[in-house]
């Protein structure tokens, strides 16, 4: 045959018997798009902060920061001390240190909660509604001054019958604030705690609804975090996945999925010295929400550990290594964000994550460049490897692991190229 030429091949079946399938399966096409768009291609934040609404202020991002810096002067001095306490590879030790120095003074906290919840408790009516003001009068202040932390937001009370009503007053005080000082910022996030049910995952949808509506904003605008605390968020009554309601229920706006480390621990029986981020009842939450939110777009956050890394020396290294070894189980576990409670905390945050993607960075680079070069090499990767390689360098680069030079010139790609590959929307930042 010459060149241009189509050998015709036989077939036997009608090109109505194609047309008749893709028609019944037409639903189903649909209800996959809507139900698993995949990633949105926004960053995650490498963790959350928690800080009692009476305790934050202006200075509080700041002063995590320095308290993270002075942490690190007193109990590990230099790269070397830092690398050994926590036994990063000495190849490693002066990037991870000088960038986790670096990270601490530049943008100390990634995400902060201001929480009305557990760490701030039962308060009367008019101290609670103050607070509520004061923290959108804070956060307003802070975006607009350029004091923020890339996502900041408040943590509610829960929907529950006892403490309802304060938990909707509150949201509604501190969006209302927002709206008043010139509209919601970009990076709010709102938390929502202690959910059982996927009805209360309903009814939190119609309050932002009914906000959205009184204020004119555009529908689907405010998202929502969903804290996973209680045994009946992962198992239901009816022997179903809760947490797969939930996302359901919660109709795009379910943002990210928290593991609440004591309240679930607690309520499983686990005995208050076992209550930890890997302990086997948390495992299995885990991975039940890993599984139901895989290809939603809503993310997955792990807890935290209450070993604080105060006192002597000797106890601070403990807690570090303590801490960064649950940080990179996680990370090796797809959880890719976590919570720290303590600014002792930030050190060792900083230190998994960042060693976590150095380590790996030229392999990943490598077999994604043979894989867009289908250059072979001792590993055959297939479409859905090249997508996980590229989002753990998007991932490196959002939190400062990488740099945009680094990947270049390892890869030969752009952040736009890798944007691609993950099948996030290039635009994403």
């Amino acid at each position: 045959m010459g060149m241009g030429q189509q050998e015709t091949v036989a077939t036997s079946l009608a090109g109505a018997i194609s047309e008749g399938i893709s028609a019944s399966l037409a639903p189903v096409d649909a209800d996959l798009a809507r139900r698993y768009p995949g990633d949105p291609g926004t960053r995650q934040p490498v963790h959350t902060v928690y800080v009692p609404a009476d305790v934050f202020d202006a200075g509080t991002v700041r002063a995590w920061g320095d308290q993270a810096l002075a942490a690190l002067d007193e109990h590990a001095p230099d790269a070397a001390a830092f690398a050994g306490v926590l036994g990063i590879p000495d190849e490693l030790a002066d990037s991870v240190h000088a960038r986790v120095r670096a990270k601490l003074e530049r943008e100390p906290v990634e995400d902060l909660r201001i929480d009305f919840e557990d760490g701030y408790g039962p308060r009367p009516d008019a101290e609670e509604d103050a607070a509520a003001a004061r923290a959108a009068r804070l956060i307003a202040e802070a975006y607009d001054n350029g004091t923020a932390a890339p996502f900041m937001g408040i943590r509610m009370k829960c929907l529950e019958a006892a403490v309802r009503d304060r938990g909707i007053r509150t949201l509604d005080i501190f969006l209302t604030g927002l709206m008043d000082a010139g509209g919601l910022p970009e990076g709010l996030v709102l938390t929502l705690p202690k959910v059982t049910y996927a009805e209360q995952v309903t009814a939190m949808v119609r309050l932002v609804e009914e906000f959205e509506k009184a204020r004119s904003l555009e529908p689907g605008r405010i998202g929502f975090e969903i804290q996973i605390e209680t045994t009946q968020s992962i198992l239901g009554a009816d022997g179903r996945a809760t947490v797969s309601r939930m996302i359901e229920a919660a109709h795009g706006r379910a943002t990210s999925l928290h593991y609440g480390t004591f309240d679930y621990s607690a309520s499983c029986g686990v005995s208050a010295a076992y209550q930890s981020l890997d302990h086997p009842v948390a495992d299995h939450a885990k991975a039940v929400m890993q599984i139901a939110a895989a290809g939603t777009g809503v993310r997955l956050s792990d807890g935290s550990t209450n070993v604080l890394p105060v006192g002597a020396t000797t106890r601070v290294h403990d807690a570090w290594r303590l801490h960064y070894g649950l940080v990179r189980r996680s990370l090796a576990r797809a959880y890719y964000q976590g919570w720290d409670m303590h600014p002792g905390h930030l050190p060792t945050r900083y230190a998994a994550v960042y060693t976590f993607y150095r380590e790996g960075l030229e392999q990943a680079a490598a077999r994604l460049t043979a894989y867009v070069n289908r250059a072979g090499g001792d590993v055959m990767d297939e479409p859905a490897t090249a997508k996980a390689l590229s989002g753990y360098l998007l991932r490196g680069l959002d939190c400062g692991a990488v740099d945009v030079a680094e990947v270049a010139r390892l890869t030969g790609m752009t952040r736009a190229d890798l944007d691609t590959l993950a099948g996030r929307p290039v635009a994403a930042k």
